[in-house]
């Protein structure tokens, strides 16, 4: 793991959700607090988030959307494309880098490595330094709580933030239907 932000990802019954964080670390400081770290891609029907280098991000994003296009936004096949294809790029498979993507039907995280991982539930995943915080409280206010969707990421990155030094409370959210949420 590495010390990057917290991105957290829900598909619900009712819809997909994806939020993340804004502050950007350079070891011990704090260079930025309002970084976006997600976005649409695929004219609004696929949601990204990512964990690591901000320069890193963009090329994975447009990288991830080249493949999004050559695939007709099929994200299955995109994925399994792309994760070949960055895990076989020299320089890009090194990155200390992770993303989410999703739409309402899947949700992926994706590495260097060539993981392609589905989360067990198909619901719920997270990526960064404060995704266990924020997966934890997602799992449980899923269960104990009664939030939409939006709701629900919002508050699980707010518990993250509070108790991870690299995650802040200046959360962003984006879902499929184009409902973009700040604090």
């Amino acid at each position: 793991m590495f010390d990057a932000t917290t991105i957290l990802a829900y598909k619900g019954k009712n819809k997909a959700v994806i939020g993340g964080d804004g502050q950007v670390t350079f070891g011990n400081s704090v260079l930025k607090g309002n970084a976006t770290k997600i976005r649409t891609l695929h004219n609004g029907k696929i949601l990204a988030g990512f964990a690591g280098s901000t320069a890193d991000a963009f090329n994975l994003f447009d990288m991830f959307e080249d493949f999004l296009e050559a695939k007709k936004g099929d994200i299955l096949k995109s994925v399994v494309e792309f994760s070949k294809a960055w895990r076989k790029d020299k320089v890009l498979r090194r990155l200390e880098a992770m993303m989410i993507v999703l739409n309402n039907e899947h949700i992926f995280i994706l590495t260097g490595n060539g993981d392609v991982v589905e989360p067990e539930d198909g619901q719920i995943a997270s990526i960064g330094s404060g995704s266990n915080f924020a997966i934890s409280a997602a799992r449980a206010l899923k269960k104990h709580a009664s939030l939409d969707e939006v709701e629900l990421v919002k508050e699980s990155l707010s518990i993250a933030a509070d108790l991870c030094i690299y995650t802040n409370h200046n959360i962003k959210i984006l879902t499929l239907d184009g409902e973009e949420s700040c604090n």
